[in-house]
């Protein structure tokens, strides 16, 4: 997935430990972070290709990152 989307600079990047997804989970903890990425993911879903300078596929690329950030935090917690 291209930088504009996953881990992007102007988010702190992905080796920074302070990336704005990284502090959302550990602020609101699993349940309210789960509520956020899903709302992420809805909000770019609704507004692909409707919002001035930003692509359809962008937004789409954009709410599949959140999915599978959402999916992975699950799958972690679920492993033994």
């Amino acid at each position: 997935m291209s930088n504009k989307v996953d881990h992007p600079s102007h988010y702190g990047g992905a080796a920074n430990p302070y990336e704005a997804i990284k502090v959302i989970r550990v602020w609101l903890g699993p349940t309210a972070a789960q509520g956020f990425t899903l709302g992420n993911a809805i909000k770019y879903i609704s507004r692909a290709g409707k919002k001035r300078g930003e692509s359809t596929l962008d937004d789409l690329k954009k709410a599949r990152w959140y999915l599978d950030n959402e999916i992975a935090a699950i799958e972690a917690q679920e492993k033994p």
